[in-house]
């Protein structure tokens, strides 16, 4: 009866989103990876951006990785856009331009884990195999009131064995959309529109009020604080900028001289800086304090523009004009910056 009825309220009332217009896997999984831990809203713009520069896996595949990224600008998680690209590599190189078509083997592809291999094998071949995120394990969680942790591995196999039950003889890719859509647009985190739920009646987090507690997890996320300082260097209407390492902060993309600090308290190393480098300073301009939050650490981010009067020596990075800068791939925190320098 739960299966019948969320299916029949979502074929009414679902949202009209282009990856539920299609069975191709390669659309399917673009969406799922770009929709990781980022809103649909957020997200379909750079969906549609991705169909429209790569309308195949193996055009994605023989794409620069830079050129990805530049697209991914804006998204955050950029490891998610890697792996992206190296995926296609591997479906366009030794699958033939086919993904694998079952729940087992799609989880043996870089960046695809349980629920994403769920996703695709369901909505691409119908396999019956239960799609489960965070809307989903909301929405059975609170259907059968279950207070223990979500992030318990234990929990975690409980609740795919209720719903790999409760989707039995349905149409699997309908079904996961279902809960989903259900957990993204009734049994929402806050505030959830219990009234208009077609299975409230049923459910025991309705039923004895207890819906504000439910899901609940055992291990709460530390958030950690990072002081970053940017030199941005200026010499002749140009920029310095460097090609970041796999090993470092926003790997293989571009920015800024960056300097770890240990406060706010950031004049007294820029000056460090300028003579270490031995830069000829022309001017100095300083911008206000960036808050950048992520997900286990809270960003405070100092840009200050050093306008050199002769071109420093300095080593691995390049010098771009405002106009080549555009064409890098770079975070979005850079994107701002450059939208904010154009400005003045």
């Amino acid at each position: 009866m739960f299966a019948k009825k969320i299916i029949s309220w979502y074929l009414s009332h679902k949202r009209d989103l282009p990856w539920r217009n299609t069975n191709n896997p390669y659309n399917i999984w673009l969406s799922e990876i770009i929709l990781q831990q980022t809103r649909v809203q957020q997200g379909l713009p750079y969906y549609e951006k991705f169909v429209e520069n790569f309308k195949t896996v193996e055009a994605l595949a023989m794409a620069s990785e830079d050129n990805v990224l530049r697209l991914w600008q804006g998204l955050g998680y950029y490891s998610r856009g890697r792996n992206l690209h190296k995926t296609a590599q591997t479906i366009a190189g030794e699958y033939a331009g086919r993904f694998p078509d079952n729940f087992k083997d799609l989880q043996k592809l870089k960046g695809v884990g349980k629920y994403t291999a769920a996703a695709i094998a369901s909505f691409a071949f119908n396999e019956s195999v239960p799609a489960i995120d965070g809307n989903a394990f909301r929405v059975i969680t609170r259907f059968f009131e279950i207070f223990d942790p979500i992030d318990s591995p234990t929990v975690q196999k409980n609740i795919f064995e209720i719903s790999t039950d409760l989707m039995k003889n349905t149409e699997a890719g309908n079904y996961n959309q279902a809960v989903m859509e259900l957990g993204a647009m009734v049994c929402t985190p806050k505030n959830p529109s219990c009234d208009v739920c077609p299975v409230n009646i049923e459910c025991k987090a309705f039923e004895n009020k207890s819906m504000g507690k439910i899901p609940t997890k055992a291990k709460k996320t530390k958030v950690s604080n990072k002081f970053l300082l940017y030199l941005v260097f200026e010499h002749n209407e140009q920029y310095w900028l460097k090609k970041r390492t796999e090993k470092e902060i926003w790997a293989n993309m571009y920015d800024f001289y960056l300097v770890e600090i240990e406060n706010l308290e950031y004049e007294e190393k820029v000056q460090e800086y300028i003579e270490k480098l031995k830069i000829e300073v022309e001017e100095i301009n300083q911008y206000p304090v960036v808050n950048h939050i992520l997900t286990h650490q809270k960003q405070q981010i100092i840009f200050v523009k050093i306008k050199c009067k002769s071109a420093p020596a300095l080593t691995e990075g390049n010098w771009y004009s405002s106009g080549e800068i555009d064409e890098l791939a770079k975070p979005k925190i850079i994107v701002d910056f450059m939208k904010k320098l154009k400005k003045t």
